[in-house]
């Protein structure tokens, strides 16, 4: 069961769609597909990915530099299983459709309306590096409980991981249900060209225009799960100590690199000194050291260690105070992996790198405010982020705030937790994303929602006066229809 594509020089782009249309055809062919074949896709991913899970974690680590082996089970492994599982328990009662009622008095008649959900056909898959794992499985649950087929292009980033990918995919599926493409941006860019029934993108929103762009030639719909500057709000009620440790465990994960990681705090003016030492008392706390300390995760590499470290020195040259968070006082300049500790930025503006753009590393920078409504203004302001977080026990403060923001999601007094609830529709809006997926949410994302209308045995058309030469009883719904 050959289903890894090779990145050659020659040909990707036609193996890649030659692979497509064996699933195409397999798909049509299997229709309507029964739902003990679903179930068997679904129980196959589940034991590939617990068969796998310390090769996983091996290869994640390898790509990373370092990465924590207790980390990748709890953020890529674990999520993935969890996914695929509540898929299985619920995906047949999702795929029941849903009966509807006609416009009266039709249903009175005997006509009858109802939803149907079908697969569309063939999934793209393009996933990140910085959950390697979790953003290729996760969105195949949604994908496999829906009945479709998918075609998934790991980062080039992790090229390890891919590889993994690519030698055990074939073991426990068919080239016509589920193939990995390996390869770099070129592969990339001509794989999200592909005339998909349906794409999913999970990357920086750069990348997500250019793959709109493709997807438009094809008019293939697409989900985008973007990420943006999630902003972190700390009101004036809120238990700065349990904040600030919650922050710390949102923003050190993955050493920062999560779409929805904290990316700047905005806190009342006379509670800046409070939090800020909270949180360095909390990295202090969850991570002693951080070089030789196997729970803390490497910067995934030198390019991107030396984006974040730009976005320190802009900042600092435009009058940030840079506060080093580095517990044991450890020498990073004398290691050659890209291990970076956590620096706070104060007195941060907007013509600042790390203002602009979604950091996607341990730097925190910290806003101030006087009132609740300049925070609001502020966010309202700038693009709308895939997350937002509030902390506070002020319950008016908090529906305010929730009320005249717009973000992707929400996690109020912790941040991130939002994206683990299966139950919870995960996605962006705007330059975060468009579309939703995990759970019932997912499946109808990967379905097409077919409309069915049964009409009755009464000459409808005619006695509503729809059908010509009209008459009075179509002036009388006209007027019956065309009032206030």
């Amino acid at each position: 069961m050959a289903t890894a594509i090779k990145d050659t020089a020659a040909g990707a782009a036609q193996a890649m769609q030659a692979t497509l249309e064996t699933q195409r055809r397999a798909f049509l062919d299997a229709q309507p597909e029964a739902m003990s074949v679903r179930r068997d896709r679904l129980d196959r991913a589940i034991a590939m990915m617990v068969d796998h899970a310390e090769d996983f974690t091996k290869t994640m680590s390898e790509d990373f530099g370092h990465r924590s082996t207790e980390q990748s089970l709890m953020t890529d492994m674990g999520p993935s299983i969890q996914a695929l599982k509540h898929a299985r328990k619920h995906f047949e009662s999702w795929a029941r459709g849903e009966k509807r009622k006609p416009i009266f008095p039709l249903g009175l008649l005997g006509s009858k309306a109802e939803l149907r959900f079908q697969p569309k056909g063939v999934v793209g898959i393009v996933a990140p590096w910085n959950f390697p794992v979790g953003m290729v499985m996760i969105p195949l649950a949604d994908i496999f409980a829906a009945g479709n087929r998918a075609m998934a292009k790991p980062s080039e980033y992790t090229e390890n991981t891919s590889a993994l990918f690519e030698e055990i995919v074939p073991k426990y599926f068919d080239e016509s249900e589920f193939a990995i493409v390996t390869g770099g941006p070129d592969v990339g860019q001509a794989f999200t060209s592909l005339p998909f029934d349906h794409l999913i993108f999970t990357g920086a929103t750069s990348i997500g225009r250019h793959v709109m762009r493709a997807a438009a030639d094809n008019l293939t719909p697409v989900t985008l799960e973007l990420g943006g500057k999630s902003p972190t709000i700390i009101g004036r009620s809120a238990d700065k100590k349990k904040a600030a440790t919650r922050i710390t465990m949102g923003k050190m994960m993955n050493a920062g690199q999560i779409c929805l990681a904290p990316d700047y705090l905005y806190v009342a003016k006379e509670d800046e000194d409070a939090m800020i030492e909270g949180v360095r008392d909390s990295v202090a706390e969850q991570y002693p050291t951080l070089l030789h300390n196997d729970d803390y995760t490497s910067v995934i590499n030198g390019r991107h260690h030396e984006r974040l470290q730009g976005y320190l020195s802009d900042a600092v040259e435009k009058g940030a105070e840079a506060i080093e968070v580095n517990p044991a006082g450890e020498d990073f300049s004398s290691t050659n992996g890209h291990k970076m500790p956590l620096t706070i930025l104060r007195n941060v503006n907007d013509d600042m790198k790390v203002m602009q753009e979604e950091i996607f590393g341990p730097i925190l920078p910290v806003k101030t405010y006087e009132s609740m409504d300049e925070v609001i203004d502020y966010v309202n302001d700038h693009d709308r982020p895939l997350g937002l977080y509030y902390f506070g026990n002020d319950k008016a403060e908090e529906e305010k705030v929730l009320s005249r923001t717009t973000s992707g999601g929400v996690t109020v007094n912790d941040v991130i937790f939002h994206v683990a609830m299966d139950d919870l529709p995960f996605g962006g809006v705007g330059p975060s994303g468009m579309g939703h997926y995990h759970g019932f949410d997912g499946f109808k994302e990967f379905s097409h929602q077919r409309a069915v209308y049964r009409q009755t045995g009464v000459d409808v058309a005619k006695i509503g006066g729809f059908k010509p030469p009209y008459n009075k009883a179509t002036q009388k719904a006209i007027k019956q229809s065309v009032k206030k």
